[in-house]
This record gives structure tokens, C-alpha cells and sequence, in this order.
């Protein structure tokens, strides 16, 4: 038989029932005619819930009376049922997935039976996960992963076919707004559907889910269908019913087989009619923003929060009406506001990490970094300056290390105990796998880089067995595919989107331009693509020039309105030609002799590259043309950081020395928050610091991205976060 553990649930039974329904004499009581058919009277007020204990019941009401369970799943009896939904139940039941993992270390004489025994799991789980039990004895001291499975509640529920549908996942729908529509929890879903992901919550359109039945989509599911008593008032008949309460006249009946009885409707009779609740049409990511009610929240937290009043709240999630429950998902107005941040149409709970922290929380961190100790000469302090300078690698490692090392102190101050290893991995992979081979990684909380991809994915792919997170520091563009790696730089693509919705939120008539060189192609028809009228402006690329044409450049600029032009481009040489040609149109008329106003500019571009930073690139002339680009980061001004790191190392930081602090205190709060990084990313939203900022999302196929960026832009001479 196949067996599933429902738990969570609200509000929704596995378990199939067959009904009766009694039409009630007079001299009748509760106790009476739960004793006539073999039930308990707490039975029968679960199923009429317009009847209460210790109240005389008004004769003609028709009460519904719970009969005997069908067979479970497995016999005849589940006829009706199509193939494709056994399967889905099967599935849904047979497999089971770990929801963590722990360590166990064999001891002398510790037997396969033993240990399985110990951690309540199968022979076969344990091997699963310890593929080399296939082929060898247990060992003392051999280090096995354990996984954890959800703890079982202690009364089982037979899964019924009947009360479950299948489901096909619709455009625009996510996990929430699925869980709202079927009154159940995520944690329901996840235990009907254990193929879906505990890791992300993506969702994948056309995808199939195992769900229970809506409660009252059908006759047959009354235990949960709510009715109302209705006195049969004189001249009414079936068609004013079904007018005025939206119900078939053929169920009318059925519910209340005395109408047959006596011929019809008759004044005075008193009716069940099933309570039908209104359409709230569509429910998905364009109407509505979701949210899952956690532990020990009230109504007037949850008020609070909203800025609703709980009756609004009710209205919109009739369920509120039973209670209000963990676990439960509401839905909010789209353009709801509020002291709340909304990512992919979930409200997360804003968590002042500085107020979460629990000291108890000892966090064990490995840096493995390329310091290139190999390569220096550290008695010769000139050379190695000078190779520092030469070498990227190693400026941004020690400027990352630095930077970290002040976060550290930080964190010490605030009472948090932190471990710390690093390993200098030299920019070599044979190196890594070394360093992999002589260290127990299982024992750490968090692996902080390294900087080459080659060991990037090495250390990943080692560390996925554990779920141990590892941190890419730095830009890594490689085939990693690992739920494990947190990659903390913002990527083009998301810079980009950022920059192209920032110019679309604040364009109201501005004329717009493109001036891309054909590596950036794509960019510019993405460009134009979201903006149908912008202009394109050719760029003439030759072996050893590149530039555009002034004169027809100026055929498509505006007197009467500002003008955007977008600059697409990593070589210098054209940044340069363009600025310059750009500045020289700004605020000057295009023909004096024929109109005498002035032309108005702002440069944008959607890749802020080393190009636009080359020397022969006039900072005046950026300044003037208000120049206006994302960036993963922003200028810090003196503050307790700054002079933090001037004490410990007499110098002010560089950028990654500030990236160095901004990664490594955020990690060591989240992890002195809850020592799960994955767990605290999927609840925790946006994170700010000295000058970068972190609002990681997971990928469907992938690790945690971060999203976060700034826009930036010059202004008087001095670059200004603008977002």
C-alpha cells in the first residue's frame, strides 16, 4: 500500500468519505442522531458547521453525516482515476529527498545495520549517498553523509486518487500563487511534488503538479464545502434559487432528497445550499504579490506590516476567516505598499541582521585565495610592490584579504567568534586539488573563492556534496551549473536591465540614440527593441580607425527635446571620439544662422567597461554630459570602515579592499544569523555596505546571482549613486 505523510495541510484531508444526509424531526438531537448513524457528534459539527454544540436543532435542517472511509489506493475501488494521476501519486509517495545532510564518523566494529538504524534511514539511502559502500567495507574513521529527511507526523493518511488532481502550471504562476489558489502550504506542495527543487523556487511553465482538490469544486467533496440553512420563502422556486445563489437546481436536490419527498419545493422547508465563494479571477504574478505567514504572527502584525486593516486582509483571503495559520500563503494588491521588499512577487520579511545575531553561531570560513607566496621574494620590499602592481591577481586577492580582514575585526566587536583558515592556492589548479585533498571542507560553514574559474568550478563541485556555499568574489564566467556558488557579481545582463528600466521609467519624450560598434550588436537592437523610435547611429569600423560622422549625426538630433544617447563600446579610441563630438554639440545650436536653440545631451551606457576610464577621456567633458551608467559599485566616502582600515594598515582602501570588507561582513552576519547560507538568501532580500550592495536569487539550473546594482552618474565634476 502506498503510504504518504501529509502534514501541513489546511484545511484539507486525504482521506475519501462518502456522505448521508438526515433531514431533522422534531424531539431530534445532536447526540441523537450521531448514535443512529454509528458516529460522534464532534463528527457531524465538523461537517455543519451552521449547527452548534448545545443549541436545539431547528427541525427540517439537513445535516450532512459522515460515512465510512472508501479502500485506499491499491484495490479496485480506485476506478475512475487515470493512469497519468496514479502515476503522479506514486511518485509523489515512493520517492523521498533529503532536506540536509549530516556527518557521521565510523567508529570500531559500527556496522552498515547499525548505522541505519541510528539515523532511521534504509541501507539503500545510506549507499545512495556513499557510493563507495558499493564496492568497499566500512572503515573506522571513514566519514559518511547522512541525509536527513522530514521528521513524519504520527498519524498517516492514505493517499486517495479522488481528492487530487493533476495540474498544469500556467504563464505568470509561481509556487505562491498556486499554494493560494489550493489553500495548502509550500511545504505541502513539496511533499505531493518531491521532484520540484527545495533549493529554488522556480517554477517552469507546462510544468505538472500533484495537487488536492479545491475544497467544494465538487458535490462529492462536501467535508469541506461550507452550506448555509435557507427557509423556503412562499412562491420561490428553482429558477430564483439558482439566480440568487449561483447554484445548479439539480444540487439543490441532491443535497436535500426531501424536495423529491414531498414534491417539490414548499414554503417553509429549510434547505442546505453550499456557500459559494466569489471568483477572484485570475491569480498570478501580474495581479497579485504573495506572501507566507510565518510562525507566531498576529493580526496585528501582520496589519501592521501591510498597512491594511484586517477586515481588507480577510476579504482578499477568505480563508482568514478559520484563523489565521504558519505556513499560510495570502495574496496582496500588486501595487501594494509598505515597509516590505517584493522579490518575484514574494514579500520577504526585511531582517535587521545587526538585531538577528546569535552568538551561539561560531562560523567557520576558508579562504582560498592566490597570494602567489611561490613568486615573491619578501626580502626585497621594492620588487614585490612592483610585482603587485603587475600582477591583477594578486592585487585584488591581497585588496580582497585586507578588506576582510577589517570585517573580522568588526564582527569580533560584536561578539561574534569566527574561524577562520586561508590558503594560498596560487593561481593553480594542481595546487587547488591539493589543498582540497589535505583539508576537510565538510567542516566549514562557507568557502570564500578562489579567483580563477578552473578552481572556482573544482571547488564547487567538491563542495556541492556537502552543500557547502562557495563565494566567487570577483566576475566568474565559466559552465558552472552548482546550486552551491553565490556569485557576488552583478552580471552584464542584469546591469544591463537595470540601466535600460531606469531609462525607462524616467524617459517621458527625450529623443533617443544608439552608437554601438558591431560587437555590440545585440545591445543595440535590444536597445531599439525597447525603444521602437530610437535612432541608430553608424559607426565606421576600419583596420586603424574607428569613429562616427558628425554631419549625419547631427541630422538626428533634436532642438525641441533632450536627446539620450546611448554608447556601446569597449574600444577607447571610439568612447573618445564620441564624447568629444557629443560634447561639442551639447548646449549649442545646431544652426545659429536658422534657429538659436540649444542642443541638450545626456550620455548613457548599459556596460560600464575599462574603456571609459582610459585617460585620454575627458572627465569634463563626462561631467557635462551628465554621464549616466550601472555599477556593482560605488564610491565610499570616509566613515568607521574607512578609518578602521587606515589604523590597521596606514592607507585608505582601494575598491576590492572595500568589496573585500562588504562580502565578508555580510557572510559572517547571515551565517551569525543561521549557520545556512541557502536558507538565509531565500529570506533575507536586499543587503547594503559601504560600496557594493547584495540581493541574491537563486537560478532554476544554477547557483545564487547576485541583483543588485547601482546607477550612477556624473555630476559637477564628482560621480553620485542617482539609484
Amino acid at each position: 500500500m502506498l503510504v504518504l505523510l501529509l502534514f501541513v495541510f489546511i484545511g484539507c484531508k486525504a482521506t475519501a468519505q462518502k456522505f448521508t444526509t438526515h433531514p431533522v424531526k422534531e424531539g431530534e438531537t445532536l447526540e441523537s442522531i450521531a448514535q443512529k448513524y454509528g458516529v460522534t457528534a464532534e463528527n457531524i459539527l465538523k461537517y455543519n458547521r451552521e449547527i452548534r454544540a448545545n443549541e436545539p436543532l431547528e427541525k427540517n435542517t439537513i445535516l450532512v453525516i459522515p460515512g465510512e472511509k472508501k479502500e485506499a489506493i491499491g484495490t479496485d475501488n480506485s476506478e475512475g482515476v487515470t493512469d497519468l494521476l496514479k502515476g503522479i501519486v506514486q511518485d509523489s509517495v515512493v520517492k523521498r529527498e533529503p532536506i540536509g545532510f549530516t556527518t557521521h564518523k565510523v567508529r570500531k566494529r559500527e556496522t552498515l545495520y547499525g548505522i541505519t538504524k541510528r539515523y532511521n534511514i534504509t541501507e539503500e539511502e545510506l549507499k545512495k549517498y556513499n557510493k563507495q559502500l558499493y564496492a568497499a567495507q566500512l572503515k573506522k574513521k571513514m566519514e559518511l553523509r547522512i541525509p536527513k529527511y522530514r521528521t513524519p507526523q504520527e498519524d498517516e493518511e492514505v493517499l486517495n486518487p479522488n481528492n487530487y488532481e493533476k495540474y498544469v502550471v500556467a504563464p505568470k504562476e509561481t509556487r505562491w500563487s498556486i499554494a493560494h489558489k489550493y489553500g495548502i502550504t509550500i511545504d505541502s506542495m513539496l511533499v505531493l511534488n518531491p521532484s520540484l527543487s527545495k533549493t529554488s523556487d522556480y517554477l517552469a511553465e507546462g510544468f505538472e503538479l500533484l495537487l488536492p482538490k479545491i475544497p467544494g469544486s465538487t458535490v462529492e467533496n462536501q467535508e469541506t464545502q461550507l452550506f448555509i440553512s435557507y427557509t423556503v420563502p412562499p412562491k420561490m422556486n428553482f429558477y430564483r434559487l439558482e439566480k440568487e445563489f449561483g447554484v445548479k437546481s439539480d444540487e439543490i436536490v441532491r443535497l436535500n432528497p426531501e424536495i423529491v419527498e414531498k414534491g417539490g419545493l414548499k414554503e417553509g422547508m429549510v434547505i442546505r445550499i453550499p456557500e459559494t465563494k466569489r471568483d477572484p479571477g485570475e491569480i498570478n504574478t501580474e495581479n497579485y504579490i504573495f506572501y507566507e505567514v510565518k510562525p507566531k504572527q498576529n493580526e496585528f502584525r501582520l496589519t501592521r506590516k501591510f498597512g491594511v486593516t484586517w477586515q481588507e486582509l480577510v476579504q482578499l483571503n477568505p480563508d482568514l476567516q478559520e484563523g489565521l495559520k504558519a505556513g499560510m500563503i495570502l495574496k496582496l494588491p500588486k501595487n501594494q505598499e509598505g515597509d516590505f521588499e517584493v522579490r518575484n512577487s514574494l514579500v520577504l520579511d526585511k531582517i535587521n541582521l545587526l538585531d538577528s545575531i546569535n552568538v551561539e553561531n561560531r562560523p567557520k570560513v576558508l579562504f582560498l585565495l592566490p597570494f602567489r607566496l611561490d613568486k615573491l621574494d619578501l626580502r626585497d620590499k621594492k620588487e614585490v610592490a612592483k610585482t603587485i602592481g603587475n600582477r591583477n591577481s594578486l592585487k585584488y586577492s591581497l585588496g580582497l584579504y585586507s578588506g576582510a580582514l577589517v570585517a573580522l575585526d568588526s564582527v569580533k566587536s560584536l561578539g561574534i567568534s569566527v574561524d577562520v583558515k586561508t590558503m594560498d592556492n596560487q593561481l593553480d589548479l594542481v595546487k587547488t586539488k591539493q589543498i582540497l585533498l589535505q583539508e576537510n571542507i565538510n567542516e566549514y560553514n562557507a568557502i570564500f573563492g578562489p579567483l580563477d574559474v578552473a578552481s572556482l568550478k573544482e571547488v564547487s563541485v567538491q563542495a556541492s556534496r556537502n552543500q557547502i556555499p562557495v563565494i566567487a568574489p570577483v566576475p566568474a564566467k565559466s559552465d558552472i551549473s552548482l546550486d552551491n556558488v553565490f556569485f557576488s557579481y552583478t552580471n552584464e545582463e542584469v546591469l544591463r536591465a537595470h540601466m535600460l528600466k531606469f531609462v525607462q521609467d524616467k524617459r517621458v519624450d527625450q529623443n533617443i540614440l544608439v552608437i554601438a560598434e558591431e560587437s555590440k550588436k545585440a545591445v543595440s537592437d535590444s536597445i531599439v527593441a525597447l525603444f521602437p523610435d530610437a535612432k541608430v547611429v553608424s559607426v565606421k569600423e576600419e583596420e586603424k580607425n574607428i569613429g562616427i560622422n558628425r554631419d549625419k549625426m547631427a541630422t538626428l538630433l533634436s532642438e525641441d527635446v533632450e536627446n539620450w544617447v546611448f554608447v556601446e563600446s569597449r574600444n577607447f579610441k571610439l568612447i573618445s571620439s564620441v564624447v568629444s563630438i557629443l560634447n561639442a554639440f551639447n548646449g549649442t545650436p545646431l544652426d545659429p544662422e536658422k534657429s538659436d536653440k540649444e542642443i541638450k545631451l545626456r550620455m548613457f551606457t548599459t556596460d560600464m567597461n575599462n574603456a571609459f576610464e582610459n585617460d585620454v577621456i575627458s572627465s569634463t567633458h563626462l561631467s557635462n554630459l551628465n554621464f549616466t551608467y550601472p555599477s556593482v559599485y560605488r564610491e565610499v566616502q570616509s566613515n568607521a570602515f574607512v578609518e578602521r582600515y587606515r589604523k590597521r594598515f596606514g592607507d585608505d582602501p582601494d575598491r576590492y579592499a572595500v568589496r573585500g570588507f562588504d562580502l565578508m561582513y555580510d557572510l559572517l552576519l547571515k551565517l551569525a544569523y543561521k549557520k545556512d547560507l541557502m536558507y538565509v538568501s531565500k529570506y533575507v532580500g536586499s543587503t547594503e555596505y559601504n560600496g557594493n550592495k547584495f540581493d541574491y536569487e537563486k537560478d532554476a539550473t544554477s547557483g545564487y546571482f547576485n541583483q543588485a546594482c547601482y546607477i550612477m552618474s556624473y555630476e559637477d565634476m564628482k560621480i553620485k549613486e542617482i539609484e
